[in-house]
């Protein structure tokens, strides 16, 4: 759902991983922890090569005074993951001399201070078919500073028809996470089991979810939010109709005239936010001329890229070449993306990169910072989703992909000059 240009950063950046990161050396750093802010004895400390599917390479526990020392045997990438209390934290591997300090905090399974600041619905309706990106912006303000991590970290509900595409999540530091949510035993229940770190700054923990449900030109959304939410926003295309249910006092917000955004604040558990869309239409898609839908497009609803974030679901009924790689897929590429969060975040700081995406939605409304690489990392996962889904079901020809690996590789020396 993004255009080519995006394309062309994404492998780019990924091109990055395996040039800038790759120099064998030893690790060393020093963990503590910022709930006592004292060093954290006795913490696994592992190195994991992110090209050998996250492989422990390297292993050591910290001494009294939180130090580690690792040695890298190849040429990696490689991130450090170090475990306190259950709970896993990580870091690039250093490049040179530079330390490999980690921040760990105390584990609970329930912590006071977790909110949600935005939920986000975007969504469209083609081909029968309604798809749906969930967004979730979580604020852990806990005080003395805790993760909250357990068997039900972060729950959240979908509608009882809703089929599961895919999932996300970011944390503070901006690295991405594999997520794969779990079934809870009440249906549609669902949870997030990744660490609820606390907030750095204005930097929080996003999760996402992608779902589609069967479609007749016409359905009811009855969410249910499973904590304080200050913002809930529904965003759909301009030619489809939304109406509030009983007692969801939504708003109309003129932010982005390409498409349609309703507000509620405030909503609670147990507080109703019913409401209803109908019609059919596509959210816009940056520069795509010819080929961007519209209402009642000729535009395949199923081809890659059509649903939100690049798309892998197919209309009810219909055999997914996809479904037996997808969640493979997905936990690779937040693999992938971890090392590429490493190396933009370990880049000197005034370092040239790619400019931040400008907020949209309502995430400019509340005026919520995000963090310097977060739109770009989120960008990443989509479009790279998208990649991967395109070359396992045959949709992207070999002379197109030799193409465009052709213009990523003059990309590449052209950003490495600049670097």
């Amino acid at each position: 759902m993004k255009t080519t240009q995006s394309l062309l950063r994404t492998v780019t950046l990924s091109l990055f991983i395996t040039g800038a990161l790759a120099q064998a050396a030893t690790v060393t750093g020093t963990v503590t922890n910022k709930t006592s802010n004292r060093p954290a004895a006795g913490d696994a400390v592992v190195l994991v090569d992110v090209q050998a599917g996250m492989r422990e390479v390297a292993r050591a526990t910290t001494d009294a005074a939180g130090h580690y020392t690792l040695n890298e045997p190849g040429s990696g990438p490689y991130l450090v993951r170090v475990t306190h209390q259950g709970a896993g934290y990580f870091i690039g591997a250093p490049q040179g001399n530079a330390p490999g300090d980690i921040t760990v905090y105390d584990v609970a399974a329930k912590v006071e201070g977790i909110s949600v600041e935005q939920e986000i619905l975007e969504i469209e309706a083609t081909g029968g078919q309604l798809d749906v990106i969930d967004h979730y912006l979580v604020h852990n303000t806990s005080s003395p500073r805790k993760t909250q991590f357990g068997s039900n970290t972060f729950e959240f509900v979908l509608p009882a028809e809703a089929v599961l595409d895919g999932a996300a999540a970011t944390r503070p530091s901006g690295l991405p996470t594999t997520a794969l949510p779990q079934p809870l035993a009440q249906k549609g229940h669902f949870t997030f089991n990744v660490p609820i770190e606390p907030e750095q700054g204005d930097n929080l923990t996003m999760f996402e979810v992608h779902y589609h449900l069967p479609y007749n030109g016409k359905y009811t959304f009855n969410p249910k939010v499973s904590l304080p939410t200050d913002f809930f926003a529904v965003e759909l295309p301009k030619s489809m109709t939304f109406a509030s249910g009983s007692g969801a006092a939504f708003q109309p917000v003129p932010q982005n005239p390409a498409i349609q955004t309703m507000l509620l604040r405030n909503a609670l558990p147990g507080k109703p936010l019913e409401f209803t869309v109908s019609g059919t239409g596509s959210m816009p898609r940056e520069d795509q001329g010819g080929q961007q839908a519209g209402a009642g497009g000729a535009q395949d609803a199923n081809a890659p890229g059509n649903q939100p974030g690049g798309g892998i679901g197919n209309p009810i009924g219909t055999p997914d070449p996809l479904s037996k790689y997808k969640w493979w897929i997905l936990g690779g590429l937040g693999l992938l993306l971890a090392a590429a969060a490493a190396f933009l975040l370990r880049r000197p700081t005034g370092a040239p990169g790619a400019a931040p995406a400008p907020q949209t939605g309502i995430a400019a409304i509340a005026a919520i910072p995000v963090a310097k690489h977060s739109a770009l990392l989120s960008a990443l996962k989509e479009e790279l989703f998208a990649v991967e889904s395109e070359k396992i079901a045959g949709t992207l020809a070999p002379a197109e992909y030799a193409e465009l690996k052709a213009a990523l590789e003059t990309v590449l020396k052209r950003a490495l000059k600049k670097n």
